[in-house]
């Protein structure tokens, strides 16, 4: 009798925890994650505005479980020519990485490519003449580049 007890309450103990354990990977991937994602990867302004103030603030967006891993421009210059161009690059990391370990990768990358792109024109805008057409034309070729080869 205390052996089957023992092993129905082993059991029992089990059971339990791979209920909690369920529940915890639950609570780790709130169901909103893909509209949040999709959200700070949008072509608009305000999309960037929103994914760089929750990268300034990656613990709020820990339960969500974010790739926030970045290797910025790859193998080209973060700032060529001195052009800012490493924060667009480390939000396109992200939109990559993260629609990855999705599994929704393919169905979202020519607006993620669209959305850098978008990111460089902005940097581009701060300048004008001769240095806003040459920023203009190195973001037009990084953006081929991650067309082709991202």
């Amino acid at each position: 009798m205390h052996r089957r007890l023992g092993t129905t309450l082993a059991a029992s103990t089990l059971s339990l925890g791979a209920v909690f354990a369920t529940a915890a990977a639950a609570e780790a991937a709130p169901a909103d994650k893909p509209q949040v994602l999709a959200s700070w990867t949008q072509t608009s302004a305000s999309s960037y505005s929103q994914w760089t103030a929750a990268r300034s603030n990656q613990s709020a967006w820990s339960a969500y479980g974010f790739n926030w891993t970045t290797d910025y421009c790859s193998s080209s210059p973060d700032n060529p020519l001195g052009f800012p161009f490493s924060t667009s690059c480390a939000r396109h990391d992200f939109g990559y990485r993260n629609y990855k370990a999705i599994g929704t990768f393919d169905a979202n990358k020519s607006r993620i490519d669209s959305a850098f792109y978008e990111d460089l024109k902005r940097v581009c805008n701060n300048y004008s003449g001769a240095t806003r057409t040459t920023c203009n034309s190195t973001a037009w070729t990084y953006y081929q580049a991650v067309r082709a080869f991202g």
